[in-house]
């Protein structure tokens, strides 16, 4: 049996649908849904690592902090690989398929998971798809970043490219992933093959600041503006938390609640304190 490991709700529903086309590629499909790209990394292996995890994710969202009874302990999250470690263990002739793209989500999660399958080598497999030519919808070629990205019917090309995972990778890899803990950057920038790049979470706010005009407009509007320009996507909801909190240094200006980056609108400082009837539309 085959248990196919994807990051990210957005990368199920295709691979799902190549399994109707291709019976030999069907199997369970296990989804992490963490983006590991952006946010702490420090000491995750812990359960403080998880709970500093939870917090820093908490605050992004603005979702309340949990506040336990008297005498009681808020528990630390549980840890999300020790069930299909379980698995592995109970059931021998299970294989483990990670689904990766060329984007920084899909690395992260990939290093995650590497360092804590070694010794379930033989069992474990990859398939990356690194820079590599795919069709679309109008057959035309392209190079897909996600796995959200490729047509059903390609799962079945790309099914292809699954080879196990060898020896030296479960060590150069895991070690990889203990640096990018130790690093502890804000967000994680891929480069191009596996390679990862840690960057301040603030890495972004010059391109915020950049496309925010002198009249205020939709937040949303300017996040859209600013993912267009790169070339993996960004989180809209990290983009929305950078814009708050350069709102609390005073760099952006904003009016309404700020809520989701529908429900505020933000401008450079000084200036018209008044959107345009365009923007009001």
């Amino acid at each position: 049996m085959i248990l196919h490991i994807v990051f990210g709700q957005s990368s199920e529903a295709n691979l799902k649908a190549a399994f109707e086309l291709d019976p030999a590629l069907a199997g369970e499909i296990l989804c992490f849904e963490d983006d590991l790209a952006v946010g702490p990394l420090f000491i995750l292996d812990t359960p403080e690592g998880r709970t500093a995890r939870r917090e820093w994710w908490n605050n992004m969202l603005d979702i309340p902090a949990i506040v336990p009874a008297e005498g009681e302990e808020v528990p630390a999250p549980e840890d999300p690989v020790r069930s299909l470690k379980g698995r592995l263990r109970e059931e021998e002739e299970l294989e483990v398929w990670i689904w990766a793209g060329q984007n920084a989500c899909d690395v992260s999660g990939y290093f995650w998971l590497i360092s804590q399958l070694d010794r379930f080598s033989g069992r474990i497999n990859l398939v990356y798809l690194n820079n590599l030519p795919f069709l679309n919808e109008k057959n035309g070629v392209f190079y897909p970043t996600h796995l959200s990205q490729i047509l059903p019917k390609e799962f079945i090309k790309a099914k292809k490219l699954a080879r196990e995972v060898s020896l030296a990778e479960f060590e150069l890899d895991g070690d990889e992933w203990h640096r990018l803990m130790n690093e502890n950057a804000g967000i994680r920038l891929l480069e191009g093959g596996k390679k990862l790049r840690g960057e301040p979470a603030s890495f972004f706010d010059k391109d915020l600041v950049l496309a925010t005009g002198k009249e205020f407009q939709k937040a949303n509007k300017v996040i859209v503006q600013v993912t267009g320009k790169f070339k993996y996507p960004v989180m809209d909801q990290f983009l929305s938390w950078r814009i708050k909190e350069l709102i609390k240094e005073g760099k952006i200006e904003s009016k309404g609640e700020l809520k989701t980056m529908r429900d505020f609108e933000i401008k450079l400082p000084g200036g018209s304190s008044e959107a345009t009837p365009a923007e009001n539309a």
